[in-house]
């Protein structure tokens, strides 16, 4: 495949850099072995960019980002910018970018590898062989709604206000991600909010079941409280198999089911546009970890989050699904054969660096290929 995709590399802060260098040589790997290159570009998003520019990012990145057929993105922040204001923070970078690439379907699966199966804080029964799917909505919600802001009462003291807002549109939007992917793996969603106690989530309710009556018949669903759904998450989470969910829940649903897998180094996220015309969707993949400003720079990081979310790129932007199989199957062999970074450290393994996982990854991406 000729080098006429655009992909744009962020790698951000903190261990960001690091992670990125590995997924980097597998791109590498993959134009010399399966003709599969890409036009890559590098950019600031984060505290690095506000080191440089004064601003998490710049109009510039955010236009080249616009522009490419997919973003890899490392991680950003850490406490050396904890003291900016608030729209300066490093943060601000990262959700200018879902917000103006209008990424609405954060995607992160749960998948806990055979290998990896006694790192994870529940009994190996539980979790051996688990695979889910959780469809965050990502621009719409109490993160985004207005009125929000924190005001001063009269009598001096104050008021914070944040608004859970949702419409038709933004509900079946998402759904419909979620029905497709379902119909992709096991047929089965599960769409999670709290009717219970708030309108939005009665709305929410109803509209994934309009559309799935009307469009979706072929795929189970069920819906759930979120308080019920975290509950059932640690207590027999292979019952799942597709979650939907708004933003808040989705963010807090998500990082819970990432425990289930042992590490958050292992896991990696897509978040995916409205297809245009032609089918592209803009897109943004990162892994779910965070800069971790306290191994950055040591070659401690694991890097497998990062190269996972290049696999997703693989699948999900630009539909090579065998050369993203190739990259998954790679990872696990690697895993299989007893490597580890400090994160998933079992007894008996072999400790690596960073740069250790990357050369155990792409030697068994060697053997895949001979």
């Amino acid at each position: 495949m000729a080098a006429n995709k655009k992909l744009l590399i962020l790698a951000g802060d903190g261990i960001g850099p690091e992670v990125m260098r590995q997924v980097e040589r597998v791109l590498d790997w993959y134009a010399k072995r399966r003709a599969v290159s890409f036009g890559v570009n590098h950019g600031l998003v984060g505290g690095c960019s506000y080191d440089k520019h004064g601003t998490p990012l710049t109009d510039e990145t955010m236009g080249e980002a616009m522009e490419a057929d997919a973003v890899l993105l490392g991680a950003v922040g850490g406490p050396k910018w904890d003291s900016l204001p608030f729209e300066k923070k490093p943060e601000r970078g990262l959700l200018r970018l879902r917000k103006d690439m209008e990424l609405f379907a954060n995607l992160r699966p749960a998948i806990v590898f055979g290998p990896l199966a006694d790192a994870s804080s529940l009994k190996r029964e539980l979790v051996d062989g688990l695979d889910i799917m959780i469809v965050r909505e990502l621009t719409g919600g109490v993160y985004f709604g207005k009125p929000r802001g924190i005001e001063t009462l009269p009598d001096g003291t104050r008021r914070g206000i944040n608004t859970q807002v949702y419409t038709t549109p933004e509900i079946q939007r998402v759904a419909r991600v979620a029905f497709d992917l379902a119909r992709l793996r096991g047929r089965k969603v599960c769409s999670v909010e709290k009717a219970n106690v708030m309108e939005s989530g009665v709305l929410w309710r109803e509209e994934v079941q309009k559309l799935h009556d009307a469009d979706y018949k072929d795929v189970e669903l069920s819906h759930m409280y979120a308080d019920n759904c975290a509950m059932q998450l640690v207590r027999q989470p292979k019952q799942f198999d597709v979650i939907v969910t708004d933003n808040l829940f989705g963010d807090l649903l998500s990082d819970c089911a990432a425990m289930l897998t042992g590490s958050l180094g292992m896991l990696p996220s897509a978040s995916l546009g409205a297809a245009d015309a032609r089918g592209r969707r803009r897109a943004l993949y990162e892994p779910v970890h965070g800069s971790a400003p306290d191994i950055a720079g040591k070659d401690l990081a694991n890097p497998l989050a990062t190269i996972l979310s290049l696999a997703m790129m693989l699948r999900y932007s630009f539909a090579l699904g065998a050369d993203a199989d190739l990259l998954e199957k790679a990872v696990s062999n690697a895993l299989g054969a007893g490597i580890r970074t400090g994160d998933i450290m079992t007894p008996g393994a072999t400790k690596v660096s960073t740069a250790g996982m990357g050369d155990a990854v792409l030697k068994e991406l060697d053997k895949l290929a001979a």
